[in-house]
């Protein structure tokens, strides 16, 4: 059978049992990073058997048919990404989709998430929430991507690079409002994990003042419902008409107040046209 199998995000105590089992009677070993997955088991006083092959985001299309064919063999495969789940924003789902197309048993042994770890330790809403993974690297298309957020109700949970978490906070900021809550995760479950919480005025000006290192998930709190997004536009929207009557387009103008204010700018833009 195939196994896609969890790993500690940091913390080897996380390791669970299963994993221990699957990876000591593995038959074949697919992992992101052959030498952390060595490390890992060295750490955990597993004896592994199996042979361990490279099986990474670049290889995934060549290398997942080979490990349906030796599941098809007989053989248990064990696939591992460097740290948390298999398949979340990690190699692993073509895997699981080949699997599930050639009628090959497989199954799952839960472990550590990133995303939801985040999303527990962050405070924000769990009730319903989204995971985004990585936003785009050029600006243009990061702007792109978080307005098409700007209205999404549901907590959400992002990936990032600490070398671009500045310049994500301030697009969120810009974008979401400087009053939408948030928390930066960073390290989760290793010794130096770090968790910052507040506006995203607050988060920027922190991932300004130091530099950031380490793995880094984001938790941004969703959009107000709109009913109750409305009720704080009674005293914006003449502000915005005021700098349109000054020769701003109304468009900017309701973006420079809803900015000001830490309130969705089209919601914004939407009350003012409704009341010119």
């Amino acid at each position: 059978m195939i196994i896609l199998a969890g790993t500690p995000l940091g913390n080897d105590a996380d390791a669970s049992p299963r994993l221990k089992q699957a990876l000591a009677a593995a038959d074949l070993i697919a992992a992101e990073d052959t030498r952390r997955l060595l490390n890992l088991v060295r750490r955990l006083e597993v004896e592994i058997h199996a042979p361990v092959i490279a099986y990474h985001d670049h290889i995934e299309a060549v290398k997942a048919p080979e490990l349906i064919s030796a599941a098809e063999a007989g053989k248990n495969v064990v696939m591992v990404s460097d740290a948390g789940m298999p398949a979340i924003s990690d190699p692993g789902f073509r895997l699981a989709a080949l699997a599930a197309e050639a009628g090959i048993e497989f199954t799952v042994i839960p472990g550590p998430s990133a995303p939801v770890t985040a999303l527990a330790i962050s405070g924000i809403a769990s009730d319903r929430f989204t995971f985004e993974g990585f936003l785009p690297r050029k600006d243009g298309e990061r702007k792109q991507a978080l307005e098409s957020l700007v209205d999404e109700q549901r907590t959400m949970i992002f990936f990032e690079s600490p070398r671009r978490l500045e310049a994500t906070l301030l697009a969120m900021a810009n974008i979401f409002g400087t009053s939408r809550h948030g928390a930066v995760c960073r390290e989760l479950t290793k010794v130096h994990e770090e968790v910052i919480r507040g506006d995203l005025s607050k988060l920027l000006k922190w991932a300004q003042s130091k530099e950031v290192l380490g793995e880094i998930v984001l938790v941004i709190a969703g959009a107000p419902a709109e009913a109750n997004a409305a009720a704080d536009f009674s005293a914006l929207v003449p502000q915005v008409h005021e700098l349109a009557a000054l020769g701003l387009r109304l468009k900017d103008a309701a973006a420079y107040i809803a900015q000001k204010n830490g309130v969705r700018k089209n919601a914004l833009f939407k009350a003012a046209l409704a009341q010119e």
